[in-house]
């Protein structure tokens, strides 16, 4: 059949993707089964975790979620006797679960947990309190017998204080702790250290910016760390005082790609030690892979199908669980053999139909700056084509962060778009996790330009090459990346519409209202406060909302800490005094990012309608 891209039959519909849409949120071996965190979005977005048996073993109600540094993160862990650890959603206590069985309290009220470790029965997580001033961190110890549910006391306190904490991890003899630590007016991926106490002697050793610490040994640990400008693992081991410790790089020669990215959450695992010494790790230039590190330093590829956001969740003898997105199928979590290769899929993970989703073709474009990577998605349809001549419309994806990156992997969310006959480019701009410190680092003093211009050189780029329509190129991102859509519309000239989910408008008011975790960021981003206030004024979109000449359709959750409902106003309301065309739409219930799957279904809905009026399609169905 032959009709005008975007008015193609699709049967990806807003409720399909909303049903294909939930998170993997960890996963491990308990006894024979596998366990994994689940987000469920036709109720809420509630995190569940569920077991390779076909039990879901977190039962309603109950919700598995992290507040703190509000990404939150390690929400749940388990023992392999199948007793659940995990932080309720509602208040933030440690619960403990035995299968089947009613969860008891294990902490006070008051204080956010995440970060959950627990080792042959003792518990440690990463605590926030943000009830007193200042607000204090630490990593902690929680008694599992339920004394500290009305004792705060009894939770034994490994180290305290204002700055921030990430990987709790036990020594395996249980007589020391290691942990990542990075003070309050830094990013993880600026500076982070690498710390080890014995109870009585903490050592802090020399890292740029540590990730992940894993026990190989009574005595030795490895860490990644970027001190050459990509993140690579290290061992680091005990000096014969006892006292000091030194890292020694994994391999000799050093690797174009990145073991590690931004440390948003704290469940993240991009490694994991074998019990014969090998190491299994994702390295990420762009798309990751998997390797298996031998002792000697050698790396093999382990061909599995994630190959995005790829976390090593789990490792028992040989066989390991991955989660993540891939190019080739849906997200998924999988179990690998690592010495047969073979693999099994335990959730999600089912193949793409390339009829439907061709794998995204890695584009690179010259900038004011540097190379641009993006990932661009053609439209795609197994019996529709476009009239003869007909250029299609595309939408430039923007992400968050904007210390973050975007893989090049399947997404219902974007097969939403391309089976309907819209392109879809997704944008690494400069500032983007993956493609080392050097790439990250362009953004720094920079936002609201760099990430600009990566974006318009990208999509004419697009242009350039004969694959889209100039006319019609919409761009969309969320949090920071709407901060980048709506300064991309301030400056005019590329994008005919614009889509902002919860986008940044005014950077006084987002240092203002920010939260701990973020409370320096913009700093480094922008410039310090009061000094560089002139500047603050002048790159806030909301400054110059009087250039946004484009259609606009904004959305924004009524709970969200991070970015709150003022912003998506204070723009709105900018728009309607000028009668520029806009909707804005408001999720009471939602936070930063939208979970349930009404939000889901009614967003697309609208992103769908609002491209059809400004590009002149009628949307099938």
């Amino acid at each position: 059949m032959s009709a005008p891209f975007g008015s193609w039959p699709s049967p990806f519909t807003p409720a399909s993707v909303a049903a294909s849409s939930p998170r993997i949120d960890g996963a491990r071996f308990v006894g024979d089964e596998v366990w994994w965190g689940e987000s469920v979005p036709s109720e809420g977005g509630r995190v569940t975790v569920r077991s390779s048996t076909g039990d879901q073993i977190l039962p309603t109600p109950w919700s598995a979620r992290s507040r703190v540094h509000e990404y939150g993160g390690g929400a749940w862990t388990a023992d392999h006797e199948g007793t659940l650890y995990f932080v309720d959603a509602k208040d933030q206590r440690v619960r403990r679960m035995p299968r089947g069985g009613e969860p008891v309290v294990l902490t006070a009220p008051g204080p956010a947990h995440g970060g959950l470790r627990v080792q042959r029965g003792r518990l440690f997580a990463v605590r926030e309190d943000l009830t007193v001033e200042p607000h204090r961190r630490a990593v902690v110890e929680i008694p599992v017998d339920g004394s500290a549910a009305d004792d705060p006391d009894a939770v034994r306190v490994v180290v305290e204080s204002d700055g921030f904490f990430a990987h709790p991890a036990p020594s395996p003899d249980g007589h020391r702790v290691a942990w990542v630590e990075w003070d309050a007016t830094r990013m993880p991926w600026q500076s982070a250290r690498l710390a080890v106490t014995d109870g009585s002697l903490t050592t802090v050793v020399p890292t740029r910016a540590a990730l992940q610490p894993e026990w190989t040994g009574d005595d030795e640990l490895v860490v990644a760390d970027d001190p050459t400008g990509r993140w690579a693992l290290h061992r680091v081991r005990v000096d014969a005082d006892g006292r000091s410790w030194t890292p020694e790089p994994v391999t000799a020669a050093e690797v174009d790609a990145d073991t590690g990215y931004g440390l948003w959450v704290l469940g993240n695992r991009w490694y994991q030690p074998l019990v014969d010494g090998r190491l299994v790790a994702v390295r990420t230039d762009g798309r990751d892979a998997v390797v298996v590190i031998s002792s000697d330093g050698s790396a093999r590829p382990l061909p599995v199908p994630p190959d995005g956001h790829v976390s090593v969740d789990d490792v028992a003898g040989t066989r390991i669980l991955l989660s993540g997105s891939s190019s080739t199928s849906a997200p998924g979590l999988w179990l690998v053999d690592v010495d047969t290769g073979a693999v099994e899929a335990v959730a999600g993970g089912a193949p793409a139909d390339p009829a439907w989703m061709p794998t995204a073709s890695a584009l690179v474009v010259d900038g004011a700056h540097g190379p641009v990577h993006a990932f661009a998605y053609p439209p795609a349809h197994p019996a529709a084509t476009a009239p003869e001549g007909e250029l299609p419309p595309y939408v430039v994806l923007v992400h968050g962060g904007p210390t973050a990156h975007v893989t090049g992997a399947t997404s219902s969310a974007i097969t939403f778009y391309t089976s309907r006959g819209i392109g879809v480019l997704d944008v690494n701009y400069g500032g983007s996790s993956g493609y080392g410190r050097a790439y990250r680092e362009r953004l720094d003093g920079a936002w609201g330009v760099v990430d600009v211009d990566d974006v318009i050189a990208a999509a004419r780029g697009l242009v350039e090459a004969g694959l889209a329509d100039p006319a019609r190129i919409a761009i969309k991102g969320g949090s920071a990346g709407g901060w980048t859509v709506l300064s991309a519309l301030v400056r005019g000239g590329t994008f005919a519409a614009g889509i902002s989910r919860y986008g940044v408008a005014d950077l006084r008011m987002l240092v203002e209202q920010s939260h701990d975790f973020e409370a320096h960021y913009i700093e480094g981003l922008v410039g310090p406060l009061p000094e560089a206030e002139d500047l603050y004024v002048e790159r806030s979109p909301l400054t110059h909302a009087d250039r946004i000449d484009v259609p606009v359709l904004l959305m924004q959750g009524g709970e969200d800490r991070v970015v709150p409902p003022s912003q998506s106003e204070a723009i709105r309301d900018a728009l309607a005094a000028r009668g520029v065309e806009h909707e804005y739409v408001l999720y009471p219930t939602e936070g930063h990012g939208f979970r349930a799957a009404e939000t889901i279904v009614d967003a697309l809905e609208r992103e769908l309608a609002f491209l059809g009026r400004v590009f002149g399609f009628s949307p099938a169905g």
